[in-house]
């Protein structure tokens, strides 16, 4: 199968203009006839659920949580970016696109990425008039501050609660909707599987998670918002529940998975205190603002922060990347860090970790400066480690957080499978080898309230669809296999629990598909990654039975799901022999031990087609090309 982006021609700053008006419109009358399912409720998909229904289209909407509102969107706490130049420091919507594409490390589609960067001031407008609470300076103007990888102001926030007010903002206009009747929206629902008939994606099979029961709903388009896979590590800073299943499942159906070994690693999170944990805290990156970050100069110097003189503290990013300081990208961040713990000079008990040390800023600005910024973040950091950050360095080091890797999608969001759409995370769309802060929430938005609406549409009006039902014997087969893999995740009854399976996996994926990766290890965690699986069918225990409320079996699903993904994700990583961003293969790397790429043989989008079980994936290259972001090593010197 040929790869086709449908990448518009015409200037950069006109196509998507243009590909909006070439695009098949809907009578606003006919628009009641179709029906569009969208699985997931956080930025993208609860978005594109509001938009849709206010366009006058039925939309069944599907969330594993209990509400609409707790999608994992909520946990951002930066900011979102947009191109407003309110400062003016210089911005525009080509810089935005520009530190965006070499924030990436040239490995995203310029097309989608300049959409991104014009659609941004758009998002702001729209949060403001559903009366988000942006910051706002002394007179009333909304506030920005910076963020990695940018040398503007252009990061919109709400304390460090961005993530929050802006699903809230997507939730008031989403309940709007259900009130009016256009959405209707199903919690504790999850989707295990996307019906395919003729080709095209017209539905999904669901299970209750609180009955238990199986469910079909059939439909004209679907769109997958469901988030990133970043828990196939176990640890990380995602919520809990946050899983592939979707994404997988639709993957498994024909959907290619486009640059799985992109992940991203956050440098400022709460570091991991022991084999207790299931999850991490992440520190938003607006802390290095005002946080300087250091280490001692000396290995193994045991002293308390206070008591290590200037001299003897290396600012370790300010002194290697002085145009940017602290504020370099977070694939550099999380390296640096990493480096300078496995030079020795590591701090706290387990001696990974940094300090992010705010004394300076409260001096220069005053503690009540300081906490009317971070306040939240603050008292957060002091409830989990019994530490005052007012009063002591916070101690960080980078973890698992982002998954810039997803469904390969063309411009119109859509994948491989016709009426099959990805928004948000869940696609591999903006972002290339690693992405910026505060760009997460701006493309969820843009592409909920601004890509989809218009490109679902486009596909509705140009495409013949015939009625379907969830009699079509499509659905039927669907929901035998759907039942047919949950008994045989019952039927099992080995001797170990899913923790035990998702754990091990997670080390794995940590020691060899982590922060540095080289060929040797990715081999050894395929192979690992093989024994561990077929070791899971034979021995994991799921308690509980299939028709009830059971978190055991949710769970059993969902790592079934990564131990599958891992694979992929190490396989990828294998194949491409450069580093890039996030991806860093020891073996490719300058004399300053950054990243280096290779442009003649990996400038491309690796795009993979399942073929079976125990059947190696087939790999499809989307060549990229570069007419106005030269591709060059990044240097942030």
């Amino acid at each position: 199968m040929a790869l086709d982006s449908k990448i518009p021609s015409g200037p950069i700053e006109k196509k998507w203009y243009n590909h909006k008006f070439n695009l098949k419109l809907v009578n606003p009358s006919n628009r009641r006839k179709y029906h569009i399912i969208v699985v997931g409720t956080g930025l993208a998909g609860g978005a594109a659920a509001a938009t849709l229904g206010e366009m006058g289209y039925n939309v069944t909407a599907f969330c594993y949580q209990d509400s609409a509102r707790r999608a994992h969107s909520i946990a951002a706490q930066g900011g979102i970016n947009a191109a407003k130049n309110y400062r003016n420091d210089g911005d525009s919507v080509y810089r935005l696109f520009y530190d965006t594409v070499k924030g990436g490390d040239y490995r995203a589609r310029e097309a989608n990425v300049y959409r991104l960067a014009e659609l941004s001031n758009n998002i702001i407008d729209q949060c403001v008039a559903q009366g988000v609470p942006f910051a706002r300076e002394y007179g009333g103007y909304l506030d920005n501050r910076s963020f990695g990888g940018a040398q503007v102001s252009r990061t919109f926030y709400a304390r460090g609660q961005t993530g929050q007010q802006l699903l809230l903002g997507a939730y008031s206009s989403l309940s709007r909707q259900v009130a009016e009747g256009t959405v209707t929206v199903h919690g504790r629902h999850e989707m295990l599987d996307v019906v395919i008939i003729d080709g095209k994606s017209r539905g999904v099979i669901v299970r209750d998670m609180v009955t238990g029961e199986i469910k079909s709903f059939a439909a004209d388009a679907v769109v997958l918002a469901t988030g990133g896979y970043g828990n196939v590590y176990y640890l990380s800073t995602n919520a809990k529940g946050c899983n592939t299943t979707a994404i997988w499942r639709a993957h498994k159906k024909g959907a290619f998975f486009g640059n799985p070994c992109f992940v991203q690693i956050h440098p400022t999170c709460i570091p991991v205190s022991g084999e207790h944990q299931s999850k991490l805290t992440l520190m938003s990156e607006s802390l290095r603002n005002d946080g300087r970050v250091w280490v001692p100069v000396k290995k193994g110097d045991t002293r308390k922060p206070k008591d290590i003189p200037e001299a003897e503290r290396d600012y370790y990013l300010e002194r290697r990347y002085p145009s940017f300081g602290n504020l370099v990208p977070r694939d550099v961040a999380s390296r640096a860090a990493k480096q300078v713990c496995d030079e020795g000079r590591g701090v706290g008990t387990s001696k990974m970790a940094v300090y992010l040390d705010f004394a300076d800023a409260i001096k220069r600005q005053g503690k009540a400066r300081i906490e009317e910024k971070y306040g939240n973040l603050f008292d957060m950091y002091q409830e989990i480690t019994d530490e005052n950050p007012y009063e002591l360095p916070m101690r960080i080091y980078p973890a698992i957080h982002y998954t810039m890797g997803g469904l390969w999608v063309d411009y119109n969001l859509m994948t491989t499978i016709p009426g099959l759409f990805a928004g948000g995370e869940a696609n591999f769309s903006d972002h290339g080898a690693n992405r910026l802060g505060a760009s997460a929430l701006m493309q969820g938005l843009a592409d909920g309230y601004f890509v989809l609406p218009s490109t679902v549409s486009g596909y509705l009006g140009s495409t013949e669809l015939k009625k379907v039902t969830t009699d079509a014997p499509e659905f039927k087969v669907a929901e035998k296999e759907v039942k047919d893999r949950i008994t045989k995740l019952l039927s099992v009854k080995g001797k170990y629990s899913v923790d035990h399976y998702h754990k091990k996996l997670g080390k794995i994926m940590w020691d060899y598909v982590g922060m540095s990766r080289n060929e040797a290890g990715l081999k050894s965690a395929i192979t690992e990654i093989r024994a561990l699986r077929e070791d899971f069918w034979k021995n994991v225990r799921v308690l509980g039975e299939g028709e009830e409320l059971n978190q055991s079996l949710e769970k059993a699903g969902r790592v079934a799901d990564f131990l599958e993904l891992g694979e992929l994700l190490a396989s990828d990583a294998l194949n491409r022999r450069e580093s890039c961003g996030g991806h860093f293969r020891e073996e490719s790397q300058t004399e300053d031990n950054e990243a280096k790429r290779d442009d003649e043989n990996f400038s491309y989008v690796s795009a993979w087609e399942y073929k079976g079980d125990g059947v190696e994936p087939e790999l499809h290259k989307e060549e990229l090309t570069f007419e106005h972001c030269k591709p060059s090593q990044r240097s942030y010197k």
